[in-house]
């Protein structure tokens, strides 16, 4: 007779999920076509107004771009852009989806595959976030504020990463990526810490934890060097690092370990106007110093977070995210959206409520100021 542990037969099991295929390289946006035509033979190319200005123009298959049906995406992902894309799928008769443009458009074009029932192909123009390889989509009010998670079926079919696109695009998205990317590793170790669930129903299993370590690993090791040859325009060793960091390893990373406070963070701050300028991975990035500050991390790793930061021009003070004279009556309405039950900050190991996430929030301010402060002398 096999004898179960109580604790064993209650336990979740481990879960990791992946997209099904994963494409980078230079000039790789040259497969979209024939990855297209694998899975659907009436598509729709979903993208951002950017694109369609500078970045379709200068690829050119055979006949153009008349194989496939080409639609603006209208700016937010809301819920009045996704039902104007689900009727637009139904009306056409469209077999598969490509999400092209940075984070919202690949989002809402994820929702759309999931709630029509047919394939996504995801490319992403910008290494912002580490939307593309993720199995869900964050939605958004007509405004901007954050109001929840769609958790697709499945993650996408295949996602296709031109570097080439991503080098020419304005450096503050690759560093917005990188603060993205920074909490995967933070908040990875939190949930496992604490036996939180990932974003996939289960526990996470020795792979995906070592994919979420070797993402900090490699943003340490070549963010600055990317940072600066995406300044130069320039395809290379670090940035590829880097756009496989912000883009797969996290992606892989929070979804099949966690989320944790920085996360929890960047949602409570989208109620404050002031910050509505800012990236997600720039918030993100405080969220995770704010994070540090919660579970009181040591004074080493503290400093090596903040001085990555500071390197690649991440925000560690409030006034970086113009948010300097925010009240503390403003601040408590952030910290309270960060506390709600349904938060991902609940898989701390401490457990918090909206004063500590507001005292964690002007730690890390005051921490961030004192630095430049002393590097100013």
């Amino acid at each position: 007779m096999i004898l179960i542990k109580d604790e064993d037969s209650v336990r979740q099991p481990l879960k990791a999920v992946f997209p099904g295929k994963y494409i980078q390289g230079k000039k790789a946006l040259n497969e979209l076509k024939y990855l297209t035509e694998l899975f659907g033979s009436r598509g729709l190319l979903l993208a951002s107004p950017s694109v369609v200005a500078h970045v379709l123009p200068k690829y050119q298959f055979e006949n153009g771009w008349d194989w496939i049906h080409i639609d603006t995406f209208q700016g937010e992902c809301c819920r009045e852009e996704l039902e104007r894309l689900v009727a637009k799928v139904h009306q056409d008769k469209t077999d598969v989806i490509v999400g092209m443009g940075g984070g919202k458009v690949i989002d809402i074009a994820k929702i759309v595959a999931d709630s029509t029932g047919i394939p996504v192909i995801v490319v992403p123009t910008i290494a912002s976030s580490d939307a593309p390889c993720s199995g869900c989509g964050v939605i958004y009010s007509r405004d901007g504020i954050f109001e929840g998670v769609h958790y697709l079926k499945m993650n996408p079919q295949a996602v296709l990463v031109d570097e080439s696109i991503i080098a020419q695009a304005p450096t503050r998205f690759l560093v917005s990526g990188m603060g993205d990317a920074l909490a995967t590793w933070f908040e990875a170790r939190s949930c496992k810490s604490s036996g939180s669930a990932n974003e996939c129903s289960g526990y996470a299993t020795h792979t995906a934890m070592a994919i979420a370590h070797l993402c900090y690993k490699t943003l340490l090791k070549h963010g600055i060097q990317a940072k600066t040859d995406c300044d130069l325009f320039v395809t290379s060793e670090a940035l590829s690092a880097v756009i496989e960091a912000n883009i797969l390893m996290s992606g892989l990373g929070f979804e099949s370990c966690g989320l944790a406070s920085a996360h929890s963070i960047h949602n409570g701050l989208t109620v404050l106007e002031e910050t509505h300028t800012f990236y997600h991975g720039e918030k993100v990035a405080f969220g995770v110093l704010a994070g540090l500050h919660l579970i009181e991390a040591g004074i080493k790793e503290k400093d090596t977070v903040y001085c990555f930061c500071e390197s690649v021009g991440l925000p560690t003070t409030f006034e970086d995210l113009k948010m300097e004279g925010v009240s503390r009556d403003r601040l408590m309405e952030a910290a309270t959206k960060i506390c709600h039950p349904s938060e991902a900050i609940h898989h701390e190991v401490k457990k918090v409520d909206p004063e500590k996430v507001l005292i964690a929030m002007k730690a890390a301010d005051a921490y961030g100021r004192k630095r430049k402060y002393i590097h100013i002398l």
